[in-house]
């Protein structure tokens, strides 16, 4: 998943990548629409199991359309990763996904540990 951290906001859009159904009817969208209580686990894998480690993101989910705080996550996206500029476009008015970051818990194989971001 492609995302992108904007303070204390994480962003992820529905790119432009064929779907088996619209944005509207994917299940992580009718989900959120129907507990926007969410929950991301990302992870960084290496051979080298002493050097995993992980990120767990909590909060509220919000679907954004448009307005500027939209365009800032479509622009940030575009920026993180060059392939939404060329062989995968993020259009403008692709459907994005904001989680509002309540809480971040992180881990890494030699040492665990906790962050709350907010309470």
């Amino acid at each position: 998943m492609c995302f992108v951290l904007l303070g204390e906001t994480l962003y992820h859009a529905i790119d432009a990548k064929p779907k088996s159904v619209a944005p509207d009817r994917l299940r992580r969208v009718v989900n959120l629409r129907a507990n926007p209580n969410a929950t991301l686990l990302i992870d960084h894998y290496v051979e080298d199991w002493r050097r995993l480690w992980y990120a767990q993101f909590a909060g509220r989910a919000r679907l954004l359309r448009q307005g500027p705080e939209h365009q800032h996550a479509i622009t940030a996206l575009r920026r993180k990763y060059p392939q939404y500029r060329t062989t995968t476009p993020l259009l403008a008015d692709a459907l994005v996904i904001a989680l509002d970051v309540q809480r971040l818990r992180d881990w890494q194989a030699s040492s665990p540990g906790r962050r709350h971001v907010d309470q």
